[in-house]
C-alpha cells in the first residue's frame, strides 16, 4: 500500500478519536447498560414482590407419599421448581421412580394455629386429585395469618343466624358492620384516648415541674388546683370514651364464624378477629385486578402487624419522607454556606485546599461510624443536656437524650454533606467572572452580588447536590439503627397533639423494615414477598423525591439559561 494512503488513514482516525466521537458512543453505552441494569433490578423485586396481593387460586387435594396416609389439603401454590432425585432421597423421601428431576411445589396451607406453619413444600407427583372449589375461602385474621376453609354457618350471641348457602351474603353484612365498628374503635384508641393520655402526661410534668422549682401544694396552691382541675377534667373524658369502648368491644364480639377445614374438622373465628374474606375460585380476572390494587393500597396506608409479616408499612413510608425531608432541610444551608465560603471568601492556598480534601474524604467513612457519632455526640451529649436544661422534669426518662428522629436528620445531614459543598462549589465555580464584574461594576456590593446573582444562577448544582443528598440519604440503614429507628414506632413524629411535630420520638423507615422482614423474621417464606415488595417501594419513594428535586431543578436550570450564554 502506498505511504500517503496510510498516512491519510492514519490521520483520518487520530482526527475520528481527536473529535471525540468515540468517547460519546462509550459514555452512551455505559448509561444505556446503567439504565438497563436499574429497569432489571426494578422488574425483579416488581415480579417478586407484588404477585403476593394476587388472589391466587385455592387447590384442593389429596397429598400422600409411598406408604403414608392419604392427607387433605387447601392450599394457595406459590412456586414451583425441580429438584434431582438424589436430593429427595438424601432429604429422607422415598422416590419410587427412575425419574432423575421431580416438581417440588411450594404451598401456602394456611391455618398456622392448627397445622403449625403456613408454608410445605409437597412433591407435584404425590398430590393428586386437585379441584378448586368455588366456595373455598380465605379469612385474613388479625393474629394467625390467613385460614383456608369453607363458611358454613354464622353465629349472633351464639344463635344461628345463617347457613348453607345463605351464610355468604349474611356474613358479607355483618362484615360491613364489624369494618365500621373496628373503624369507630380505632378512632378511639389511636385518636381520642391516645391525645387524653398524652395530655394527662402533660400535667403529671407541669406538677414535677413545680415540686422543682421549690412550689408545694401550699404556697402554689392554684397551680395545683388548675393541674388538678385539667387532670379531672381530662380522667372524665376517658371514663366516657371507655364506656363507649366497652360497648362497641361487646357489639363486636357477637358474631361468630362457622368455618369447616379441608378434613372436616369444624372451627369458630370471632368476626372481630377476621379482617377481610374472599373466594378467589369464583373471581374473575376484573375483579381480581380490583382486588389486588385494593390490596396494594392496603399495604401502602395500612399500619404492620404479626412481627412486621402482615399488614402494611405506612408508618414507615411516613419516617422514611419525614426524615429525608428533615435532612434536606439543615444540610442545604450548611453546604451551601461551607461551599461559599470555600469558593467565595476563603483565601486560595494550602489551607484551603487540605479543607476541600478533607471534605472529599469524609463522603468515603463508612456509615456506620456517622452512626456512632450521632449516637455519642448528638443523643449522648446534646441530647443529655437538651433534658437537663429543658426537661428535667422527664428525668430519668429521657426527652431528646435517646435516638430519635431528629438526631437521625442531623446524622444523615452530616453524611451527605461533603456531596452538597462538592456540588454548589462546582456550580459556583461554572458562573462567568464577568457577571460577578458586571454586577459591582453597577454599583452591588460583593453581599448582594452573591445574593442576587451567584447563588441563583448556581442553584441547579445546588439542586444537584440535594439530589445526591436525597439518593444516599433515603436509602441508608446502618446509621439509623443507632440514632432513631425502630421495628415498630407506637406514634408517628407528626400528630394532632401540640407541638404537632415530635422530633424527639422514635420512627419507622423503609431500609430497616426491609432488614427486619427479611433477616429477623421468624417466618421467612410468609415475609420473602413482602421484602421484595418493600424495596421496590422504597425505590419507588427515592425515585419520586429525585424526581421533584429534578423538576426543581430544571425549572431553575431554564430560568437562568440566558444569563449563563
Amino acid at each position: 500500500m502506498p505511504k500517503t494512503l496510510v498516512s491519510k488513514g492514519t490521520q483520518g482516525v487520530g482526527a475520528y478519536i481527536a473529535s471525540g466521537a468515540p468517547y460519546v458512543w462509550v459514555t452512551a453505552a455505559a448509561i444505556s447498560m446503567a439504565f438497563i441494569i436499574t429497569l432489571s433490578l426494578l422488574v425483579l423485586t416488581a415480579s417478586r414482590g407484588l404477585p403476593h396481593f394476587w388472589p391466587a387460586d385455592l387447590v384442593q387435594g389429596s397429598y400422600q407419599e409411598p406408604g403414608g396416609k392419604s392427607e387433605p389439603l387447601l392450599v394457595e401454590i406459590r412456586s414451583t421448581e425441580e429438584v434431582t432425585t438424589a436430593r429427595l432421597l438424601s432429604a429422607g423421601l422415598k422416590i419410587e421412580d427412575s425419574k432423575p428431576l421431580h416438581d417440588r411445589i411450594l404451598v401456602k396451607v394456611a391455618n398456622r394455629d392448627l397445622l403449625g406453619a403456613d408454608f410445605r413444600y409437597l412433591l407435584s407427583d404425590w398430590f393428586t386429585a386437585r379441584t378448586e372449589p368455588q366456595d373455598a375461602t380465605v379469612f385474613e385474621r388479625v393474629e394467625w395469618g390467613n385460614f383456608h376453609g369453607f363458611l358454613t354457618g354464622l353465629e349472633e350471641d351464639g344463635k344461628s343466624v345463617a347457613s348453607g348457602a345463605d351464610t355468604w351474603a349474611a356474613f358479607r353484612k355483618a362484615e360491613a358492620r364489624a369494618d365500621d365498628l373496628r373503624g369507630k374503635l380505632h378512632a378511639i384508641e389511636k385518636g381520642r384516648i391516645r391525645s387524653i393520655n398524652y395530655a394527662i402526661e402533660r400535667v403529671r410534668l407541669d406538677e414535677r415541674r413545680l415540686a422543682l422549682a421549690g412550689h408545694t401544694p401550699e404556697n402554689a396552691a392554684a397551680d395545683y388546683a388548675r393541674l388538678d382541675a385539667r387532670r379531672k377534667e381530662q380522667q372524665a373524658l376517658y371514663e366516657g370514651l371507655r364506656g363507649e369502648l366497652e360497648s362497641l368491644k361487646k357489639e363486636l364480639a357477637r358474631d361468630t364464624l362457622i368455618v369447616r377445614t379441608v378434613d372436616g374438622t369444624e372451627v369458630k373465628l370471632p368476626l372481630a378477629k377476621v379482617l377481610d374474606a374472599y373466594r378467589p375460585n369464583e373471581m374473575n380476572v376484573f375483579v381480581k385486578i380490583g382486588f389486588f390494587f385494593h390490596k396494594i393500597w392496603e399495604f401502602v396506608s395500612e399500619d404492620p402487624r404479626e412481627a412486621n409479616t402482615e399488614g402494611g408499612i405506612f408508618p414507615a413510608i411516613f419516617g422514611t419522607v419525614m426524615m429525608v425531608m428533615l435532612m434536606s432541610i439543615v444540610v442545604m444551608p450548611f453546604g451551601v454556606l461551607a461551599a461559599l465560603y470555600l469558593r467565595e471568601y476563603a483565601k486560595q492556598g494550602v489551607v484551603t485546599q487540605s479543607i476541600r480534601i478533607a471534605v472529599n474524604n469524609l463522603a468515603g467513612v463508612p456509615s456506620i461510624v456517622y452512626g456512632m457519632f450521632g449516637l455519642g455526640f448528638f443523643v449522648y451529649f446534646v441530647g443529655a443536656n437538651i433534658d437537663k436544661a429543658f426537661y428535667a422534669e422527664s428525668l430519668p426518662s429521657p426527652t431528646f437524650g435517646t435516638p430519635g428522629i431528629l438526631w437521625s436528620s442531623l446524622t444523615l445531614a452530616l453524611l451527605t454533606l461533603p456531596v452538597v459543598i462538592v456540588a454548589t462549589e462546582e456550580g459556583l465555580a461554572r458562573i462567568p467572572r464577568s457577571l460577578r464584574e458586571a454586577s459591582l461594576a453597577l454599583g452591588a456590593t460583593k453581599a448582594e452580588t452573591l445574593w442576587r446573582v451567584v447563588l441563583p444562577m448556581a442553584s441547579p448544582a445546588m439542586m444537584t447536590g440535594l439530589i445526591l443528598a436525597i439518593a444516599r440519604a433515603a436509602g441508608e440503614v446502618a446509621p439509623l439503627m443507632l440514632v432513631g429507628v425502630v421495628k415498630l414506632a407506637p406514634s408517628l413524629p407528626l400528630d394532632g397533639d401540640a407541638p404537632f411535630l415530635h422530633l424527639e420520638r422514635k420512627f419507622m423507615h423503609l431500609g430497616f423494615h426491609i432488614y427486619d422482614v427479611g433477616f429477623q423474621s421468624p417466618n421467612v417464606e410468609a415475609a420473602r414477598p413482602l421484602v421484595y415488595a418493600t424495596a421496590f417501594l422504597l425505590v419507588l419513594v427515592i425515585l419520586a423525591l429525585n424526581l421533584s428535586a429534578i423538576s426543581i431543578r430544571n425549572r431553575l436550570r431554564e430560568r437562568y439559561k440566558a444569563l449563563e450564554g
